[in-house]
């Protein structure tokens, strides 16, 4: 058990000297609509670590809150990638995510649903100064069943440009 702790302790004293490689960052969005009665929001929060300037692995964890009429919906996801940075030219950034995510949504008073998405989605960065970027993704190729992050709901086998899959981040690295 000792060697267990102290090896934990040396690994995260390893991550701290290296703080430059760890970043956080996130994203969040809010709907509504008159026409259908429809709010939602979605927070998701992440963090990562670079493993060097093509590499980096990371996790997102996703709440998500929908209501549409009197029906209520909550969410909560995790999804860990792994990122591939394959295109760099002055402050852009071309990469593709691998992930694995986790996901469960509840109706009030009803059944929960649950899901899962294994797949890469393609992004693009723009590094704003050496600390922070904005990042956006968009599409997905995999297979995704009944996985719910930040709002969206769907199955899918293949190719998926919906242009709800479209997502903005910022991330700063230490």
């Amino acid at each position: 058990m000792k060697k267990i702790i102290l090896s934990l302790v040396v690994v995260f004293a390893a991550i701290a000297a290296n703080a430059q490689d760890i970043f956080v960052g996130g994203s969040f969005g809010w709907t509504h609509n008159d026409a259908t009665d429809h709010n939602a929001f979605n927070i998701s929060p992440e963090v990562g670590y670079n493993f060097n300037e093509n590499w980096a692995v990371a996790g997102i964890i996703a709440y998500t809150h929908d209501k549409v009429g009197r029906v209520k919906f909550n969410g909560f996801a995790i999804e860990p990638y792994a990122r591939y940075t394959f295109f760099r030219k002055n402050i852009v950034r071309l990469f593709v995510d691998g992930a694995l995510g986790f996901s469960t949504n509840k109706q009030k008073d009803g059944d929960s649903e649950n899901g899962f998405e294994i797949g890469f989605k393609p992004g693009i960065a723009i590094d704003v100064t050496d600390h922070l970027s904005l990042e956006a993704k968009y599409g997905f190729l995999g297979y995704r069943d009944q996985f719910s992050l930040a709002g969206a709901n769907a199955s899918v086998s293949g190719l998926d440009l919906d242009p709800n899959s479209l997502t903005f981040s910022v991330k700063y690295a230490f």
